[in-house]
């Protein structure tokens, strides 16, 4: 018994080991991670080197639902209201509308090129039809690019909302298949309700009330993330038993917890970044080790063009028809439509019409399995590619080299942020405390580390390149702070343009300065009127309006999320407008 317990352990302890170290072969080559853990999954299993045999679904699928309610609350936790403000609308379109499209187009075309029942070619579409939020938020964590926070924010909102919407579709699909006569359009509407209000409403409130045993609750800084863990699980399992969505619920929960900040929260997103990792690698080891790779190649070409249709002609026709009515540009939407990842959530659904003795469930099963593996390997691989491709990505920016809280109270914290000295930079030569100067008056010289040693500051001292510097200083003033210590980028004057513009410049001034074409309506406008007027509300960095060849671009905004800051790049002679 001992000796079969610590093989266990064994074998568990270095598929980890394997996947992590393995994690640095992945990055040099543009691999998605999570494709790492689950190919040593599979090279661990039955027909792979490790020989190890495991076909229990069920185990699989409670792993899989626990894993993904731990990656959902650490998602959760690093959302800000902002992106709700910026993008819960079409998020929401594409998180109900998007799904149920995809879902419609992909069935009809399953139903079509497998030659099945429409009930099976829509219950294949419907285990695929989601975005999965493990997925893109590894993903566009890992990416090296820099995308405008309209994307993200759509992004990231609707891989954490979709889920209700694939599950409702789901079961209803096998409950047609199983028992058609107890399914009908009235219980799919009753179990849509129950799904989304039970979620929102457990969210909210397990949110609400975790955040505020984080205030009140004095507890070893090891403890936070564990009670903010098992509180998350608890709120999952509570909307899963009562009939709403756990996953709506526990990633809700984690959005509220995260937008209260205390002296709490930073032991809490330190080790959940940790658990959300542990589970990722988990839950892709198990799936690994489960799937049959002499299956998938039987099922191969069938989920060649399966995944094919649906990354080229199904996702695209859904995210036009969910933003259409949104201001996205052409270009975004497309990256939208590509960055329509697929990973866990499918194969956890796939799993259920196995657990509920669905004829030809295995197929299903199988054919996800190698959908998720080719959106991984092609849409996850390429993300910064098609990034620079459609022009979505933004300039590297400079900011801290590192950030560390400092809580002097519950609710008083001091911010200490670190920049390192570039030669060509403005800090080169200067003294620390010229840096904060004008705005930054209130920021503090803390340390002056050279050749790993500190530095004893005196009125004569100057800083050279490759030095570190901590600062005491506001957090939000951090990006712009660090401008002083970065060399000219030519990227981002490339990017912005050369010139700098305020917000309350008039339209029409400007025309009548390089002798601009502008219509009458718009000649009176600020140019911030100007930007809301084509973007809305709330424009983003990286928003442009080009007019005759001459860009101007969106640079900077306030913590208010208005424009601060525009640039204005103008054409060379002759040269013809991007």
């Amino acid at each position: 018994m001992e000796s079969s317990v610590n093989t266990f352990f064994l074998i568990i302890a270095l598929l980890l080991f394997i996947s992590v170290v393995a994690s640095r072969v992945s990055t040099r080559f543009g691999m998605p991670l999570l494709l790492v853990f689950l190919g040593v999954g599979m090279l661990a299993g039955d027909e792979g080197l490790g020989g190890i045999r495991f076909d229990n679904f069920a185990a699989a699928n409670m792993i899989g639902q626990l894993a993904l309610a731990v990656i959902l609350l650490d998602g959760g936790l690093r959302t800000k209201f902002d992106s709700f403000r910026l993008a819960l609308k079409p998020a929401a379109v594409l998180a109900s509308w998007g799904v149920i499209a995809t879902v419609a187009l992909l069935g009809a075309f399953t139903t079509f090129f497998l030659h099945i029942d429409w009930r099976m070619g829509l219950l294949m579409a419907a285990i695929v039809g989601s975005t999965d939020a493990a997925a893109v938020f590894s993903l566009m964590r890992s990416s090296g690019v820099r995308l405008n926070s309209r994307i993200l924010a759509t992004l990231e909102l609707e891989s954490g909302c979709n889920d209700p919407m694939a599950i409702l579709l789901v079961s209803a699909l096998i409950g047609l298949i199983m028992n058609p006569a107890e399914t009908g359009f009235s219980s799919m509407l009753t179990l849509l309700a129950r799904q989304l209000g039970l979620g929102l409403l457990l969210g909210y409130l397990a949110g609400k009330v975790l955040a505020r045993m984080l205030e009140r609750i004095r507890l070893a800084e090891g403890l936070y993330a564990i009670l903010i863990a098992s509180g998350g699980l608890l709120v999952f399992a509570t909307a899963n038993l009562l009939g709403g969505s756990g996953f709506l619920a526990v990633y809700l929960a984690g959005v509220f917890i995260g937008n209260s900040r205390n002296s709490s929260t930073e032991h809490v997103l330190n080790v959940m970044d940790g658990l959300a990792w542990l589970a990722q690698a988990s839950m892709f080891l198990v799936l690994g080790l489960l799937v049959s790779p002499a299956r998938l190649l039987e099922n191969g070409l069938h989920a060649v063009v399966i995944a094919a249709f649906l990354i080229l002609v199904a996702r695209p026709i859904a995210v036009w028809t969910s933003l259409k009515f949104f201001r996205y540009k052409p270009r975004e939407v497309a990256y939208i439509s590509w960055v329509g990842l697929r990973g866990a959530v499918p194969i956890t659904l796939a799993i259920t019409p196995l657990m509920e003795g669905v004829p030809d469930a295995l197929m299903l099963f199988d054919v996800a399995f190698a959908v998720v593996i080719l959106s991984l390997l092609i849409q996850g691989t390429t993300i910064p590619f098609f990034a620079r491709v459609l022009k979505v990505v933004l300039p590297p920016r400079p900011e801290p080299l590192a950030q560390r809280e400092i809580w002097l109270a519950d609710k008083l914290a001091v911010s200490l942020q670190s920049f390192k000295v570039e030669d060509g930079s403005e800090a080169a030569g200067s003294h620390p405390s010229a840096m904060t100067r004008d705005r930054f008056s209130d920021g503090q010289i803390f340390a002056l580390i050279r050749g790993g040693q500190t530095v004893n500051v005196q009125p004569s001292t100057q800083m050279q390149a490759g030095d570190i510097v901590w600062y005491i200083l506001e957090e939000k003033l951090g990006d712009d702070f660090a401008k002083q210590f970065a060399a000219a980028d030519t990227a981002e004057r490339n990017f912005f343009g050369a010139f700098n513009l305020n917000p309350d410049t008039i339209v029409g001034d400007l025309a009548e300065v390089y002798g601009l074409p502008v219509d009458e309506a718009e000649r009176g406008l600020r140019l911030d009127e100007l930007f809301r007027r084509h973007f809305g509300d709330m424009p983003v960095a990286g928003d442009r309006i080009l007019i005759d060849g001459f860009q101007i671009t969106v640079k900077e905004l306030d913590n208010k999320a208005q424009i601060r800051l525009l640039g204005l790049k103008i054409p060379e002679s002759g040269a013809a407008a991007e």
